[in-house]
C-alpha cells in the first residue's frame, strides 16, 4: 500500500517547486522594517525566515501542533513568534497586523470566506495581504490518456480537496469578506520531472485511490501511470495571486 509521504518533508518540498511564485507573493506585501506580518498557515516554518528578513516582527499560525514546534526551531534566533490556532479564529486581536500572506491553505479549510473574514478582522487599517491557492481542475499532464487525466482531476476534486477550486474564488470570497482587490495574477507552474511531480500532486496515490473508489479501471489506471513514467514528462496546472488590502 502507498504511503503519504511526511508532511514535512512534503511541504519543504513543495516550497522548493514554488519558490518562483513565493518570491512574486513576498514581493507583492512590501513589507517594511515597523511591520508586524503574519502568516496564516505557517505549516514548518518555510517562509517565516523571509518574512522576518523584511519585517520587524513575524506571527506563524498553525492548527497542526508538530508544524507548530517545527517552526519554532527553524525561527530561533528570529523575530518570529510561533502560535498554535485554527485560521477561522485566529489567536491575535483586531486590527494587530500590517501584512499578511495565506499560501496555499483555503483548500483544506472548512469555511475559506470564514478564514478570510478573519483576516479582515486582524489587519489593521492599510494592511495589506497576499494570498495564493491552485486550482486543481487545471492539473494537466502529458503523455497519457486525456479521459484519465480528467477523471483523476475529477476525482481529486470530488474526494480529495476540500476547496479545490478555490483559486479561482479568491478574489471575489475576499471582495465578499470586506477586502479590497488591489491584483489579481496566475502562475502556470511546470513540472517535468515525474518523481518530484509524482510525490507533489499524489499521482501514484490518488490513482490508486480512484481505482478503489470505482472512478477509474485497473487497466486504465495502469497504462496511465505507465505512459507517465516513461515520458517524455510534463505537468502543469495554475496558482492564483490576490493582494487585497483593508481599509
Amino acid at each position: 500500500m502507498l504511503t503519504r509521504p511526511d508532511p514535512i518533508t512534503y511541504l519543504d518540498h513543495v516550497a522548493e517547486a514554488g519558490r518562483a511564485y513565493k518570491q512574486r507573493l513576498l514581493d507583492s506585501l512590501d513589507l517594511r522594517p515597523d511591520h508586524i506580518a503574519l502568516d496564516v498557515g505557517c505549516g514548518p516554518g518555510t517562509d517565516l525566515p523571509s518574512l522576518a528578513a523584511r519585517a520587524g516582527a513575524v506571527i506563524g499560525v498553525d492548527l497542526d501542533p508538530a508544524m507548530v514546534e517545527e517552526a519554532r526551531q527553524r525561527a530561533a534566533g528570529l523575530p518570529v513568534e510561533v502560535r498554535l490556532g485554527d485560521a477561522h479564529a485566529l489567536p491575535l486581536d483586531d486590527r494587530s497586523v500590517d501584512r499578511a500572506r495565506v499560501d496555499r491553505v483555503l483548500h483544506q479549510v472548512a469555511d475559506p470566506a470564514g478564514v478570510l473574514a478573519e483576516l479582515r478582522r486582524v489587519l489593521r487599517p492599510g494592511g495589506r495581504a497576499a494570498l495564493a491557492q491552485p486550482d486543481w481542475e487545471t492539473l494537466a499532464v502529458d503523455p497519457g490518456s486525456v479521459a484519465t487525466n480528467l477523471a483523476f482531476n475529477r476525482f481529486v476534486c470530488d474526494r480529495i480537496m476540500t476547496n479545490p477550486v478555490v483559486g479561482r474564488q479568491l478574489a471575489r470570497l475576499a471582495a465578499g469578506a470586506g477586502l479590497t482587490v488591489v491584483t489579481i495574477g496566475a502562475d502556470t507552474l511546470l513540472l517535468r520531472d515525474f518523481p518530484v511531480a509524482d510525490e507533489l500532486l499524489g499521482l501514484t496515490r490518488n490513482t490508486h485511490r480512484a481505482v478503489e473508489a470505482g472512478r477509474i479501471t485497473r487497466p486504465a489506471a495502469d497504462a496511465w501511470l505507465a505512459d507517465l513514467e516513461t515520458g517524455p514528462f510534463l505537468a502543469s496546472f495554475t496558482l492564483f495571486r490576490v493582494v487585497v488590502s483593508a481599509e
